[in-house]
């Protein structure tokens, strides 16, 4: 590590080589804090995001296939955490990549792999949802489990296949090939016709998807809100129709601030790589990105009662007990 020196000479990522990048300096008051801080973030949501996949995975109750969709989201999120959040918070505390050039390659396939999987977990999320919303008398027979875990394997190949062809379309792995870097770099370099192509699918497509599907759902709610009324008001008995449309209006609710969460976080992400605005401003925006995943955990916990019976149980060491993935974690009719 290059504390700040009293000499202020120049030091570099890799001295003996010639073309080493120029290593920039801290003070040792700065490293502490920086290493305190993205450790405790990136356990954080590590640890969130491991109760959301022990939670569904353990209890019985909770196999259904919006929550499959909630676990394979919570899948990626902890990997952001576990993998990405640590080497980034390196590469910014130290201001060197020293990693090497293959592993830059990986990095980058990772980031992109997990960046597009939790945007086609939130389309799929939408879908699930419309049909749970708009089509309630298909979706036993439209969305089943094997359907979703179908889906959700489809999604995370194509997302690894496509971003490792955009990885080596990109020269990722053979930094000596760009002549614009320096050896300790690690950066994204893309030609315009790959920057629309990305554009596009990464982003572009899935947001329209989610955006025109939770519009569509949202006015359904609000028609059947309006019927429901108007039975009620002329004395018959719904009760049970009426607690049902509101237990999916409730999850749709709760996984469209999700969705809305997510976003929030990522359009100004793009907006700014798209202006081509400053690198700070990029990578500031990039971590926005990065501590979204440790926000989902605290949605459930604040909208889902039984995300926090299914803690409680986990940290009391209660899913070691016999039988305990057969514990009926709901008190009431809900999602």
């Amino acid at each position: 590590m290059a504390y700040e020196t009293e000499d202020h000479e120049t030091q570099y990522c890799f001295p003996a080589i010639n073309s080493s990048c120029i290593k920039g300096t801290r003070s040792r008051h700065e490293y502490n804090i920086m290493y305190v801080f993205f450790s405790l973030l990136s356990v954080w949501t590590v640890f969130l995001n491991l109760l959301v996949i022990i939670s569904i995975s353990h209890f019985k109750k909770l196999h259904t296939p919006t929550n499959l969709l909630i676990l394979s989201l919570a899948l990626a999120d902890l990997l952001v955490g576990l993998v990405v959040m640590p080497i980034e918070a390196t590469r910014l505390i130290e201001m060197c990549w020293y990693f090497g050039d293959t592993f830059c390659g990986l990095f980058m396939i990772i980031i992109g792999v997990l960046g597009s999987t939790s945007l086609s977990n939130l389309v799929l999320i939408a879908v699930d949802r419309y049909v749970a919303v708009c089509h309630p008398l298909l979706y036993p027979q439209k969305i089943t489990m094997t359907k979703t875990a179908i889906s959700i394997c489809l999604y995370w190949f194509c997302s690894s296949a496509y971003n490792t062809a955009f990885a080596i379309n990109n020269r990722y792995f053979d930094t000596s090939l760009r002549t614009d870097m320096c050896y300790g770099e690690c950066s994204v370099m893309m030609g315009f016709a790959w920057i629309v192509t990305d554009l596009f699918l990464s982003f572009i497509l899935p947001c329209t998807l989610i955006i025109t599907l939770y519009l569509r759902i949202f006015y359904v709610v609000h028609q059947q809100v309006k019927a429901i009324n108007s039975l009620m008001k002329g004395g018959k008995c719904v009760m049970e129709v009426s607690v049902r449309r509101k237990s999916e209006r409730k999850a749709a609710l709760t996984l469209g601030i999700i969705v809305t969460v997510y976003m929030l976080c990522w359009i100004p992400y793009y907006i700014c790589f798209i202006s081509v605005t400053s690198s700070t401003a990029i990578y500031s925006l990039t971590w926005v990105v990065y501590v979204s995943s440790g926000l989902n955990p605290l949605v459930y916990a604040l909208f889902y009662p039984w995300f926090k019976k299914t803690v409680k149980h986990i940290l009391t060491l209660k899913i070691f007990q016999p039988a305990s993935s057969l514990v009926n974690i709901f008190t009431e009719h809900q999602f």
